[in-house]
């Protein structure tokens, strides 16, 4: 397979980023993630580099045979340059482990991601656990993201042994996955309840109540950029796959009406202060000259919000997610094609060509 070319993959994204999914006026995306370990090798703590490469072979060798979403592409994080490392990052295809953190650190081996031309379907190798398969769907579609991952999972299970316990379930590296090993999130945008603090914290509080966890932009460890949350599951043991997926049924739609009852309250009672705040975000977004990404991200979530609500006219959700994606550093360097693939450009820069592509987005 060729090697990827960093501008032309930054500039094409996955259509799970470019469709509208069910409630896509509040629910982005949803993901579901399956931990797995092949018997036969220790976990990946305790895997040394020669069995790393090893077991990553043979999972390539499952995945190109199963063409998962059409061809499948492998890239090794090893061989990866940091640009490319940085965009799997910010596509959500890899985590930040896996990037190896911070672009210039070099990855350990026998680390590799899957996917396919879609990218509604990804597999890491060698991260925390020997697998780890997501399925991904646009908007609150659960069953659809539980669909590609268990078709995928049950592949892979076929040809590979893994670790298994008739008591516990899969066996993994962190016991909090131990069980189904599996991770359900649903993507949510929720600027109303932002804008009103203490109605966000009841979302917060029954999330917990429920065994749910509210997290950031990019899962575990990160912030809610852009009033962007993802709300998934915690437990994964003592219970089966059906029954957290329920769990997530039953509160994330209960989480969209109550942003969308806070956003028809907002307009009623505060609908000029509300479409100042929409338009002077409009207006920096199509004028700025310099521009920090997480004041893009605001912003975009405002003119996201004025859309919606009809305050704004001729916005496309689906053409929001790819500049929410695009605007982040990785996506920028290579859509600008400046600066090489082995080094990141320094931040005033990023800055001025982050505002630069925002302009030209807007301009119509």
């Amino acid at each position: 397979m060729l090697p990827i070319d960093c501008p032309r993959f930054a500039d094409r994204l996955g259509t799970w980023l470019q469709a509208e999914g069910p409630d896509g006026d509040v629910a982005v995306s949803c993901r579901i993630r399956l931990a797995r370990n092949v018997d036969e090798y220790p976990f990946v703590p305790r895997l040394d580099d020669q069995r790393a490469g090893e077991l990553a072979q043979r999972v390539r060798t499952v995945l190109d045979a199963s063409r998962i979403d059409g061809e499948t592409w492998w890239v090794e994080m090893g061989e990866a340059s940091p640009m490319l490392r940085l965009l799997l990052r910010e596509r959500y295809l890899v985590s930040r482990d896996l990037a190896a953190g911070e672009p210039r650190q070099s990855p350990q081996p026998g680390r590799a991601v899957a996917f396919g031309a879609t990218e509604t379907l990804a597999v890491m190798v060698n991260e925390e656990d020997h697998i780890r398969l997501q399925g991904l769907a646009p908007g609150n579609d659960l069953g659809t993201a539980w669909a590609r991952a268990e078709a995928l999972d049950r592949i892979i299970e076929r040809e590979l042994p893994l670790s298994h316990n008739d008591q516990l379930g899969y066996l993994t590296s962190c016991p909090t996955n131990v069980g189904t090993g599996m991770r359900a999130s649903v993507m949510l945008h929720l600027p109303g309840l932002s804008l009103v603090r203490p109605e966000l914290e009841k979302v917060f509080a029954a999330a917990q109540r429920t065994g749910l966890a509210v997290r950031g932009m990019y899962g575990e460890g990160s912030r809610a950029a852009g009033d962007l949350y993802q709300i998934s599951n915690q437990v994964t043991l003592g219970r089966s796959e059906q029954q957290l997926l329920a769990d997530l049924g039953a509160l994330v739609p209960a989480i969209v009406e109550f942003e969308r009852k806070v956003r028809a309250m907002l307009v009623a009672q505060q609908r000029a202060s509300l479409l100042d705040r929409v338009t002077r975000a409009w207006g920096l977004l199509r004028t700025a000259g310099s521009i920090q990404s997480e004041t893009a991200l605001a912003h975009l979530s405002m003119v996201r919000l004025g859309g919606c609500l009809g305050l704004l006219e001729g916005l496309s959700l689906p053409e929001l997610n790819r500049i929410t994606v695009q605007i982040q550093k990785g996506h920028l360097q290579a859509l600008a094609r400046e600066g090489s693939e082995e080094e990141l450009i320094e931040t005033t820069e990023r800055d001025r060509l982050r505002a630069s592509y925002l302009r030209r987005r807007f301009a119509n």
